[in-house]
């Protein structure tokens, strides 16, 4: 069994294509890009760091890095892949994994390709030598119990080496991964497919009685049929009252005659997310009430989707939803902003600046009223183009003539 795979259908030409346009933005500092590690007792599968994943392709392999070294004499020996050393004990635990050897470096696009055990000797050489750590990983929050990997790497180098700086570089993989290729692109409308199957059968689920944890489990069972490896998140789905917490995910509750049911899911495919609301009348049919709110919800998702364009920073997409929000005079209803970049992660990393051609953002306004038991959140995945933007989900119903054809059609 091979020691690693490539997470997606992306050519590795393209993962090196990657690591060479980061290599020449560094403009000569050292960097390091680790994968993370899966802490014992491995419950739950583990994803590499998305960062990692993003230049390499590689999912499997704990504990590795690539290595950013402009000050190599060897030009094949500036870009390593360092993977942590075969154990025959534990790979009988975890799975099989191979020599280092032409068809691991083929099948990865890396010249070289190292263990571990050689970080210290070549963090120790290009420290000296280049005197410029720059930092890729994302920073934690100051009320964090620790730093960023690279930080807390390039700190102890520090405390060896005198004269050596630390640069704040984290926006350039920001950069890099908000801008998605042709190929990333065609994931993430294969994850959009693979969620429109799952919305299909919450659709053919939902009635009065039925529990949320029915509905979720058939859209998530329609994900896998249709292709996709996973859910992209925790999937909300949330009834009458529970329709107001933003983020409920106990799905244990029963749908009720005449509630409303919101449904946040969405597939991942590739190693690419799909993110998508959907509030949808238990019962079939709208009261004139939340005909009304929905209506409000729609009208103001439909303005913010025609602001989202190259050139405009998001704020400004969220306040054209906003406008509407409150001039129906529920501007305290709406307590979150309008959406986020979408891509390895369902909350992607998000770069400073505007809108540029092919970004992905979701674009998903809403109102709760917990007194009335009423919460409505419409929420779609938007490619930005050159002229404009695509709507990556528009296949699944919105309207309320679509919602309520779709549920006389179970």
């Amino acid at each position: 069994m091979p020691s690693t795979t490539q997470a997606s259908s992306i050519r590795t030409e393209e993962y090196a294509e990657r690591r060479q346009r980061l290599f020449r933005s560094l403009n000569g500092a050292v960097g390091i890009v680790f994968a993370g590690d899966h802490p014992p007792p491995y419950l739950r599968p583990w994803r590499a760091d998305p960062q990692f994943s993003y230049l390499t392709g590689i999912d499997n392999e704990q504990g590795a890095a690539v290595f950013f070294d402009p000050t190599a004499d060897d030009p094949k020996r500036r870009i390593v892949l360092l993977l942590k050393p075969v154990d025959p004990e534990m790979d009988r635990w975890d799975g099989y994994r191979e020599q280092i050897g032409t068809p691991l470096r083929k099948r990865t696009g890396f010249d070289t390709v190292m263990r571990l055990a050689a970080l210290p000797r070549l963090m120790a050489t290009a420290a000296r030598r280049c005197k410029r750590l720059a930092c890729l990983h994302a920073f934690v929050p100051h009320t964090s119990g620790g730093v960023s990997p690279d930080l807390a790497m390039f700190r102890k180098v520090q405390e060896k080496i005198p004269g050596v700086g630390i640069e704040d570089r984290t926006m350039l993989l920001a950069e890099m991964r908000s801008v998605k290729s042709a190929a990333e692109i065609a994931l993430m409308k294969r994850a959009a497919q693979a969620t429109a199957a799952g919305y299909r059968a919450a659709f053919a689920t939902l009635r009065p009685g039925v529990g949320e944890r029915d509905v979720q489990q058939a859209m998530e069972r329609a994900y896998i049929d249709a292709g996709a490896e996973d859910t992209a998140y925790e999937s909300i789905v949330g009834s009458g009252l529970n329709g107001t917490v933003l983020h409920y995910n106990a799905n244990n509750d029963v749908c009720a005659a005449g509630d409303l049911l919101v449904i946040d899911s969405g597939a991942r495919y590739g190693g690419y997310a799909c993110d998508v609301t959907r509030t949808l009348p238990v019962s079939g049919k709208f009261t004139k009430e939340q005909r009304d709110l929905y209506n409000i919800v729609l009208r103001a998702q439909d303005a913010a989707i025609r602001a989202a364009r190259p050139g405009v920073p998001m704020w400004k997409v969220d306040r054209a939803a906003r406008d509407i929000i409150e001039k129906a005079g529920l501007g305290d209803a709406y307590i979150h902003g309008i959406g986020h970049h979408l891509g390895l992660e369902v909350h992607d990393i998000t770069p400073d600046g505007a809108l540029k051609p092919n970004m992905v953002v979701t674009i998903e306004p809403g109102v709760y009223l917990p007194e009335r038991k009423v919460g409505i959140r419409i929420e779609d995945d938007i490619l930005i183009t050159r002229t404009g933007n695509t709507n990556l989900t528009a296949t699944i119903p919105k309207s309320i003539a679509d919602i309520e054809a779709a549920m006389r059609a179970r």
